[in-house]
């Protein structure tokens, strides 16, 4: 059954409480920021590093996927030019599960910070979980840009986890939720909208795997990040009806 407010009138569990309207706002203004400052003449250097991590994450999506699909990583690299490789070797199965992972990986891991990104508790796991990403993407590192940029981001992680008991660490994890959805995002519609595939995972896949062309397999990855994105927030709102600090925000008013 649905819970019912005090004014005796049924509400649905995905209505935001007080907290959580106060968390869809900063995810609307991230969102609108991101997408502003993304192409801006000199402005669009404020998001170089957040670009730099998220290129990070993707490599990891692909090492990891490597990884579990029995292949072994040799190395990553993250290009100042905001390109990144990962370098693996293992059998057909492997490369049909790791080249797809950069983009989905990396989405999927953004919509997992942007649902911890409603409570402080849940943020605190994704800290964690973050935390050995950007190590295990340390670790596989060739190149002193990608151990640096990781480096760079733990370590403000650990320090939000320290300052005033985490108090800010779920906006922080939230917003780098969202840019790493949003960078997946926008560059798949780069590769369908300008037509950029060459060399990139979709083109790589098609010539490998055939069935579409690397537009196609372009639009199903960016249909799964949205929904991973999407569903992010609504299982945020539907899971998080106190902010996991302490203190309880309930809509309902009455007794």
């Amino acid at each position: 059954m649905a819970p019912i407010n005090g004014s005796g009138s049924s509400q649905s569990i995905l209505t935001p409480n007080k907290e959580q309207v106060t968390t869809l706002w900063f995810i609307g203004g991230y969102l609108l920021g991101i997408l502003i400052l993304w192409q801006m003449p000199i402005l669009k250097h404020l998001l170089y590093p957040f670009k730099l991590v998220t290129i990070g994450l993707h490599e990891f999506g692909h090492a990891c996927m490597a990884c579990v699909s029995g292949g072994k990583v040799k190395s990553i690299t993250v290009d100042p030019n905001l390109g990144g490789l990962t370098t693996y070797v293992g059998n057909r199965r492997t490369q049909c599960l790791a080249l797809p992972a950069g983009y989905l990986g990396s989405s999927l891991l953004g919509g997992i910070l942007v649902f911890c990104g409603f409570n402080v508790t849940a943020s605190k796991g994704a800290a964690i979980m973050l935390i050995l990403c950007l190590v295990l993407t340390m670790f596989w590192a060739r190149n002193l840009l990608a151990f640096g940029i990781c480096l760079f981001f733990a370590a403000i992680v650990g320090f939000l986890w320290w300052l005033d008991g985490g108090k800010y660490l779920k906006y922080f994890t939230l917003f780098l939720g969202v840019m790493s959805c949003i960078y997946s995002i926008l560059e798949i519609l780069d590769m369908l909208v300008l037509r950029k595939s060459n060399g990139s995972d979709a083109e790589q896949f098609a010539e490998k795997y055939g069935i579409f062309p690397a537009q196609g397999w372009g639009f199903i990855w960016l249909l799964v990040s949205l929904l991973f994105l999407v569903g992010a927030i609504l299982a945020g709102l539907a899971a998080f009806k106190d902010d996991g600090s302490g203190s309880s925000s309930n809509s309902s008013n009455g007794n």
